[in-house]
């Protein structure tokens, strides 16, 4: 494939916020934003985010760049290298470089009459199991006297994934009265001023699910104390709290337990089933080792706007499936309607698929994935 016209604009993502859409060959790709954000995410933009649609506008370098297989991407962050003088494309700004290199991937695919998903990995067979945000608090929340936990997560455990999807989607139904719901909060999960004990009773009613929770901890770590409404925890007892949940509903899932630094501390959390990074890792390679060396995490959140290179996203997921990691490919608070994250999942072969139940923003993802699985009967 021949790359013949580059184009960026300016389009909303799902809470109204300003995110890029970028067109090669009219393939058109976006990025979404992060509410939650780790501190070592690589920055949204190279400036900001006129400047870099002018730097994607006025690309001229990319016309006749020839294009044949996924590692072929290694051409296009080159030359934003040399034209920008940066030391990696990454300072290019994630947003930008994702959505970029997304659309280059689109147009590929398209001119080889191929899915997306089989640009990265033909052999790809194995469906990732969705993890859906059901109850939300922290910062999603709009709320007041919201949980201070950020995500209570429904995991079920079929084949597939149209049988998944059916199951999560009667238990969100259910859920509304169950936790005495009236709103949903940006990622369309329920609001509630239950508390977390509470909610995560309600959901033990669903006897084909299992239950994660999303804690985002270094949103509510201040001062080196855990805060929660009506208590204050220091770190062994934030620990000692994580674990006490993860024994009494035997928690499938638990993401970001303690704050971002706290790799130590993720340790001595109960790894019986999935300890999750996010905040502490980054989708960031070098923090992901650190975590291995620590011994503080089983498995990472993978946020391809969070890095923004889809060939450093590829080496951090063969790198935790090389050290026994189990991957999710994740969502963030601001999505689009572009469906790829799903081609990103099962191309490849991340263990879970973390995007939502509700809003037309989640279900293009899982609308996408039932296409997919279909395709392969």
């Amino acid at each position: 494939m021949i790359i013949k016209e580059v184009s960026a604009k300016k389009i909303k993502d799902s809470n109204g916020k300003d995110t890029i859409e970028v067109s090669v060959n009219k393939c058109k790709a976006s990025s979404p934003s992060g509410k939650s954000t780790g501190k070592y995410e690589t920055p949204s933009w190279r400036k900001d985010i006129d400047w870099n649609i002018s730097a994607i506008n006025n690309l001229m370098e990319l016309i006749g760049l020839e294009i044949v297989c996924f590692n072929d991407l290694e051409k296009v962050e080159g030359l934003i290298v040399r034209k920008f003088k940066l030391k990696s494309a990454k300072q290019f700004g994630a947003n930008a470089l994702f959505a970029l290199e997304s659309a280059v991937l689109k147009a590929l695919a398209k001119s080889e009459k191929k899915e997306l998903w089989q640009i990265i990995n033909p052999s790809a067979r194995k469906m990732p199991f969705p993890v859906g945000n059901c109850v939300g608090g922290g910062l999603h929340a709009r709320a007041k006297n919201a949980p201070v936990f950020q995500e209570f997560l429904l995991i079920p455990g079929s084949e597939s994934i149209l049988e998944n999807v059916r199951i999560m989607n009667e238990a969100y139904s259910r859920i509304q009265f169950l936790v005495n719901a009236s709103s949903k909060d940006d990622e369309g999960a329920w609001e509630t001023t239950l508390t977390n004990d509470q909610i995560l009773d309600a959901l033990t009613n669903f006897s084909q699910l299992r239950i994660g929770l999303d804690v985002a901890a270094s949103t509510f770590f201040k001062k080196n104390t855990y805060k929660y409404y009506g208590m204050s925890l220091k770190r062994e007892q934030q620990i000692s709290y994580i674990n006490s949940l993860i024994e009494k509903y035997n928690l499938l899932y638990v993401e970001d337990p303690l704050d971002e630094e706290d790799f130590s501390g993720f340790s001595e959390i109960i790894k019986k089933n999935l300890i999750v990074g996010d905040d502490l890792t980054t989708t960031n390679l070098e923090r992901v080792r650190k975590a291995l060396e620590s011994n503080s995490i089983n498995a990472m959140i993978i946020k391809p706007n969070q890095n923004g290179s889809l060939l450093e996203v590829k080496k951090v997921v063969e790198f935790c499936r090389e050290n026994g990691i189990k991957t999710i490919l994740s969502h963030r608070a601001g999505e689009t309607l572009d469906g790829a994250l799903a081609d990103y999942a099962f191309g490849f072969q991340t263990d879970y698929i973390k995007c939502g139940i509700s809003t037309k923003w989640r279900e293009i993802k899982l609308n996408r994935l039932i296409e997919i699985e279909r395709s392969l009967k």
